[in-house]
């Protein structure tokens, strides 16, 4: 472990040097894992523009139980339906987390009882806590005093942000009933309004500070 984790550090070291690329989880059971393609790539070029980080416009796909996913320090998932993890998938991601690797789970609406099930493998000494108000991850370039924005209705129910804390780390931040990626991709996928995209993008720009600055 320790080997693995000074190995993912100084891949982090030489990449501040230059361009960073985030991924996107590649996940089996069937569920859309590459539902929102326009999310990544707009929430990439806001964080350029709006935190002078230095990604690359695109974004790379990848699966959980690959060992590429240790070349990418943010990962996000998403989709709407059936999540499983192999056993080379479970102990892949927990070997990446501890690493100090970072998740990013966006339900897509549909995932939650999946996501839950399929993170006990992983974790299965961790629950999903809620994140507090307070938290650095709603303090970051934008502030969010009230968590997340609300980006779509699904059930009626607030948005919430979970998390699994490992030693005091959140290595895994679960959006729930806040739908962000939806708010990320373009304009005329779901006729947002700028004012509700722009929410998105920063508290996804937040995410992404997070992840960097920690």
């Amino acid at each position: 472990m320790k080997k693995i984790l000074l190995i993912f550090l100084c891949f982090l070291s030489l990449q501040t040097f230059s361009q960073l690329k985030i991924g996107l989880l590649k996940y089996s059971g069937g569920g859309d894992w590459y539902a929102n393609p326009t999310s990544l790539p707009n929430l990439i070029k806001f964080c350029n523009k709006e935190l002078g980080t230095n990604l690359y416009s695109d974004y790379a796909t990848v699966e959980t139980g690959s060992v590429e996913i240790f070349n990418y320090p943010f990962l996000h998932m998403t989709g709407h339906g059936n999540v499983v993890f192999t056993n080379e998938d479970v102990k892949n991601l927990r070997k990446y987390l501890l690493s100090g690797g970072f998740l990013h789970i966006d339900d897509n609406y549909g995932m939650d009882i999946f996501v839950r099930r399929e993170m006990k493998k992983v974790f299965p000494e961790l629950e999903f806590v809620e994140i507090p108000f307070s938290h650095p991850i709603y303090h970051q370039k934008f502030d969010f005093p009230n968590g997340l924005p609300k980006i779509h209705e699904h059930d009626n129910k607030p948005p919430k942000g979970f998390g699994l804390i490992f030693q005091g780390r959140l290595l895994c931040f679960y959006t729930f009933e806040s739908d962000l990626g939806d708010g990320w991709e373009d304009q005329d996928v779901h006729s947002d309004s700028e004012a509700t995209r722009t929410k998105a993008l920063q508290m996804g720009a937040n995410l992404i500070q997070f992840v960097f600055n920690n």
